[in-house]
């Protein structure tokens, strides 16, 4: 068969028109097209280009070619193309549509699958990753996809340890926090991951990409008030109510946001944050953290977010927009954060010590009643001692601002932090 014909039986696969609907027009470069794998081509494609104008490295698994299943050939252009985005330092982006693996390749087709999850865990924290979920990914490509940063599935994608196929829809997934976008459709999906790779860096020396500045649309959301017009992409939607995360645009540069909404912050709530503050910090991503909660449900989870902030030394900035007392102020917004600039809109309260504490510390004597004088004790300490302009009186917070001011406000101390440089002690990794 003449190199037209295959190109031609290749380029109609399914693999191709998702790469096709992934790389801008023109611009994707095939990785090794024409290997082999036992009777057929291998059962992936891969290669390179622009996605949104970034620089992409991306495979999809073939399945018009043995339903897409993992083989030695398979792996070894998975492993090509890991290897070349090491070098470069450039994002992965995988498209994930498989039955399963070649068994009759035995033990050497374990070994190339586990080269490849060598070569992903190498890539984590040095270059962007994103699994695509558009079919069936089981048992060790299920491994694989969930080793990537963030996992995007279509309702037609199935992701699951279990290789007998139950479970692992996007939904589920969705609620488990596994998948950190839940798409429609396949359209849906491949365009999800187009929009969030544009948010992120090239890699880990690298700083992410400037779009055009767009102004805020304010819409009653606080983060539609500061963030560059529908710029904010969340992730991790419908996992954890009680927080929301996500990246947006500032003046044209990638922000993640992570936003508490008043309650009470569980173990989901806390990992679902600290991933986020993790991950930006890998990448010097800077980190606004809207912050309003009544406090921590799980100490060994309000642990890992203390940690997380404590450990981040990409620029941090704390907006205080409800309450923030006690532990959760420590971990968030106070020293424990070790954070560069602290504000308090109107209206706030701030405090290391809560309320309840704060009074039986200063004036015990008011609690020695009932349950209504006890209330009022408690509202008047609060209103007294915790609002914004006490705490910047003592020094807790830097500035108190109104909500129309945030944008201004941000933007210029993101300007300031732009030349942070933070050194720390020379480790392997935390242990928290």
């Amino acid at each position: 068969m003449s190199i037209e014909k295959v190109k031609a039986e290749l380029e109609n696969s399914v693999a191709y028109k998702r790469l096709g609907a992934l790389f801008d027009e023109g611009t994707f470069s095939p990785i090794a097209p024409f290997t082999v794998s036992n009777d057929s081509y291998a059962e992936a494609a891969a290669g390179y280009g622009e996605v949104n104008g970034c620089a992409v490295y991306a495979f999809a698994q073939n399945s018009d070619i043995c339903g897409g299943a993992m083989s030695k050939a398979h792996a070894a252009k998975l492993k090509k193309l890991y290897d070349l985005a090491l070098k470069t330092g450039t994002p992965v982006i995988g498209l994930y549509d498989s039955i399963g693996a070649r068994v009759n390749e035995g033990v050497e087709m374990m070994t190339a699958y586990g080269e490849v999850l060598n070569y992903s865990g190498k890539l984590a924290g040095i270059v962007p990753q994103i699994s695509v979920v558009l079919g069936p990914c089981q048992g060790t490509a299920a491994l694989l996809a969930t080793c990537a940063d963030f996992v995007i599935m279509s309702e037609e994608g199935k992701l699951t340890i279990n290789t007998n196929g139950e479970g692992g829809s996007a939904e589920e997934n969705r609620k488990h926090g596994v998948a950190a976008i839940a798409a429609k459709d396949e359209f849906s999906a491949i365009e999800a991951a187009k929009n969030l790779v544009v948010m992120l860096p090239q890699n880990n020396l690298s700083d992410p990409y400037t779009t055009d500045e767009v102004p805020a649309i304010p819409d009653g959301d606080i983060i539609s008030d500061f963030v560059d017009g529908g710029s904010f992409v969340e992730i991790f939607e419908g996992y954890a109510d009680s927080v929301k995360t996500g990246f947006a645009k500032l003046q044209g540069d990638t922000v993640g946001v992570v936003e508490t909404n008043g309650d009470v912050l569980d173990r989901k709530a806390c990992e679902k944050s600290a991933k986020l503050v993790r991950f930006c910090d890998a990448y010097s991503i800077p980190v606004i953290t809207l912050a309003d909660s009544k406090g921590f449900k799980c100490v060994k989870s309000a642990a890992k977010l203390t940690a997380a902030y404590a450990e981040a030394t990409t620029a941090k900035i704390t907006v205080v927009t409800g309450d923030a007392f006690g532990a959760f102020y420590m971990a968030v917004a106070g020293t424990g954060a070790s954070t560069d600039i602290t504000i308090a809109l109107e209206g706030a309260s701030v405090s290391p010590v809560a309320p309840e504490a704060g009074i039986i510390i200063l004036n015990p004597e008011r609690l020695k009643t009932d349950a209504e004088g006890r209330k009022k004790a408690v509202e008047e300490f609060k209103a007294n001692e915790c609002s914004a302009m006490r705490a910047a009186e003592k020094g807790y917070i830097d500035n108190v601002a109104e909500k129309g001011e945030l944008r201004e406000l941000l933007s210029t101390a993101l300007d300031m932090l732009s030349g942070k440089r933070e050194t720390t002690l020379p480790k392997k990794h935390s242990t928290i």
